[in-house]
């Protein structure tokens, strides 16, 4: 049964469910265009040059391609946006057709003939580069041996692309959320499975075969059970003397009373999910290991009854570390009390990480902001409990984007 706070926490996320949504993948293609063009206006931006895959995706449709590393490098699709124009360029093989976007061969970057020829298209494009501002996410080597933006006032792209993705749009949290849906019933077939005398790779196989049932072609994460060790002393070494997650080694069996982290994410239409859950294998959890899930939702309680629009990162912070007091900061150091999620598993915005309390302060929560609140409560000896709900800032308040997975302590 779940305990007070359980029950608390079901209830906020019933309540705030946000209802299924149409999705017109066309609409949210021209108001991202319109969102990157107002951005290059406010930033005096005349030209962006964007190679990094989510950036591309953002900036075209083009999906990110699940292949092999080295095969992305080589072969990555490059989009240019041109500050007046209605549609962007897109320089890739495969382009879909039903995309909006200038056409133009595959530029491999990467290659020295490559980046040459990527800098002819900029010139047709664009026009001289000589003294315009342009922003950039990559320069390949073979780019820079070829000269590929000389002569522009190069800066980082990251700002422009973060400002214009940071709050979402109707379609974009549509998206978000189909994804989480689909994540979430894909877990249920694996939760099924996680019995003692099962596999790590079982539990996996399990989940992207079903995958596959819902349509999903693509995980973007590769779904993790890992068995926790009770006591961080027990786990790997880590530079923080906190706990190791994720490790991801080896194919462990599990046994009865194991104590499993569980994370995954996959993409709906380009935009990201991520699901995560800690079970105890085959049996109810014991008192001390309730009491941490009854922890972990107070905690998450406390964060939601203080978001909305206008309230700080900082102040997230603080309505965690108020409920566990001195034990201190509630989620693992080496990651973050919440972070956001888009054409990105982990992007903006990102509350309580290693930038420090001022930075936390200075990010003021705004409608549209998507954010994947994850505690952790561990107390050593016994173990820890950590999940993960996505939730999107609105207008008065916030909604959930989950899809209503079970909540009962542990999963069990």
């Amino acid at each position: 049964m779940n305990g007070r706070m359980g029950d608390e926490l079901s209830r906020l996320l019933a309540e705030r469910r946000g209802p299924p949504a149409p999705i017109d993948a066309d609409r949210m293609r021209r108001e991202r265009h319109a969102r990157l063009q107002a951005e290059m206006e406010r930033q005096g931006v005349e030209v962006a040059v964007l190679l990094h895959g989510p950036n591309v995706a953002y900036a075209t449709g083009q999906a990110v391609r699940g292949v092999d590393v080295s095969h992305a490098t080589f072969d990555r699709p490059v989009a240019v946006v041109v500050a007046g124009e209605e549609r962007p360029h897109l320089l890739a093989d495969d382009i879909d057709p039903a995309l909006d976007v200038e056409r133009h061969q595959a530029a491999w970057p990467e290659l020295d003939e490559g980046a040459a020829g990527l800098g002819k298209v900029l010139a047709d494009v664009a026009g001289p580069l000589g003294g315009r501002r342009l922003a950039v996410d990559e320069q390949s080597g073979a780019m820079l041996r070829a000269g590929a933006l000389d002569g522009a006032a190069v800066v980082d792209a990251s700002p422009l692309v973060g400002a214009a993705k940071l709050a979402k749009t109707a379609d974009e949290l549509a998206c978000i959320a189909e994804a989480q849906r689909r994540n979430e019933e894909a877990m249920v077939a694996a939760q099924a499975v996680a019995r003692p005398g099962a596999t790590r790779g079982q539990l996996a196989g399990t989940f992207l075969a079903r995958l596959v049932e819902l349509g999903v072609d693509t995980n973007l994460i590769d779904p993790i059970f890992q068995p926790m060790p009770r006591s961080a002393a027990d786990g790997p070494r880590t530079t923080t003397e906190t706990i190791a997650f994720p490790t991801g080694v080896g194919d462990p069996t599990f046994s009865e009373g194991d104590l499993v982290w569980v994370d995954a994410g996959i993409d709906h239409l380009g935009y990201a999910s991520d699901f995560g859950r800690t079970w105890v294998i085959d049996r109810q959890p014991n008192p001390a290991e309730a009491q941490l899930f009854e922890g972990w939702c107070a905690v998450m309680v406390a964060v939601l009854d203080v978001l909305k629009p206008g309230v700080t990162g900082g102040d997230l912070c603080r309505a965690a570390e108020a409920v566990e007091g001195k034990r201190g900061r509630p989620w693992l150091p080496h990651f973050y009390l919440a972070h956001g999620v888009g054409v990105e598993s982990a992007e903006m915005p990102l509350v309580g990480t290693d930038l420090g309390p001022e930075f936390d302060d200075r990010l003021v929560m705004a409608p549209g902001m998507v954010l994947v609140v994850e505690p952790v409560v561990w107390a050593d000896g016994v173990g820890g409990y950590r999940a993960e709900e996505i939730v999107a800032v609105t207008e008065d308040g916030w909604c959930h984007l989950g899809g209503g997975h079970p909540y009962p302590p542990f999963g069990s």
